[in-house]
């Protein structure tokens, strides 16, 4: 599937019971349902081109630390790691047990993670009661992008966090700040970003940041107990543009990547995930890319990310890694 192929978003195609702008079928082929939406875009041709941007050959690893909420909110799990003895079978040698919901941290969230909320239907019309039912686990499971071959394309970094710091602009992650698509678009020209379809577009808020440095105290009170976040404005205007773009996912280090809570009818994780079949990366740390990108005056890069093969999964860590 090529970008040029897709409609406009005032020409996409009436989906029954659905708000203008959905997307289903658009990426069915040979009447087969689709499983992956926007990573279609991602091409052999689109990893050739992408490969291009290998300039220095400066790796980064974009995982936060797994421990990473320590204190989650949304009443999620705290990640857990244990140790196991192998002494006891005669071998000295360890095993580690690891057990996290896939929420808590890094992280990207699949089609089966959010459903529209006024339908109550996810992407390509899978029902909510059919996400436990065995029979549709091949349905939007996470596992169909590894078999797709993972993600591996063209990524951008938008480093609203500096630009805001630059332009005297302040604001508190843990409030309900909009990041708008003027701001965007004001960063990509100050950065010299020229977007490409099938980009994979990642916004560093300084959530991680913040979190980072912040007292255990405040960990609990801005992120555990915390009901408002940084994050991409939720807006007609940023709807139709991110449409129009054409990315194949989107990132960022903050809770939720749109700003939070969400505000009908532009929710972005409706239209993200259960309308147009777009992952949203969160919780990623940025901190280390912002500074290579700063230092090498190059914020567009070789992206790769292998999401966990869990058959039917819901979401998983990203293990992204970027090279420049």
């Amino acid at each position: 599937m090529r970008a040029q192929d897709l409609p406009s978003f005032k020409d996409m195609p009436a989906v029954k019971g659905m708000p203008h702008g959905t997307a289903w079928g658009l990426y069915d082929k040979n009447g087969e349902r689709d499983n992956c939406g926007s990573l279609n875009l991602l091409t052999p041709e689109n990893t050739l081109e992408a490969q291009k941007e290998i300039k220095s050959g400066t790796g980064v690893a974009l995982n936060w630390n797994l421990e990473c909420v320590h204190e989650p909110g949304f009443a999620r799990e705290k990640p857990v790691h244990t140790f196991k003895n192998l002494k006891p079978l005669g071998f000295l040698a360890y095993d580690d047990l690891i057990h996290i919901n896939t929420q808590s941290g890094s992280q990207w969230d699949g089609f089966r993670h959010w459903g529209h909320q006024d339908t109550g239907l996810y992407y390509n019309g899978l029902q909510h009661e059919q996400i436990e039912d065995p029979a549709h686990a091949e349905e939007n499971g996470i596992h169909n992008w590894t078999k797709r071959g993972g993600i591996v394309g063209r990524g951008v970094l938008i480093d609203y966090a500096s630009w805001a710091h630059k332009h005297n602009i302040s604001y508190s992650v843990t409030s309900r700040h909009e990041i708008s698509i003027k701001d965007i678009e004001a960063i990509a020209a100050e950065q010299g970003v020229v977007f490409k379809p099938a980009d994979i577009l990642i916004i560093r808020s300084g959530w991680v940041k913040w979190y980072n440095e912040a007292s255990e105290e405040e960990r609990v009170r801005g992120a555990r107990d915390g009901h408002e976040f940084v994050g991409v404005q939720g807006s007609k205007e940023s709807v139709e543009w991110l449409w129009e773009k054409h990315f194949a996912a989107v990132a960022g280090d903050a809770i939720a990547f749109e700003a939070w809570p969400p505000r009908a009818p532009y929710r972005l994780h409706d239209h993200f995930l259960a309308m147009w079949g777009t992952p949203i990366g969160e919780l990623w740390n940025l901190e280390q890319l912002a500074e290579v990108c700063k230092k090498e005056n190059k914020y567009s890069f070789f992206l790769t990310s292998a999401p966990l093969n869990v058959h039917g999964g819901i979401a998983s860590p990203p293990n992204a890694l970027v090279i420049l």
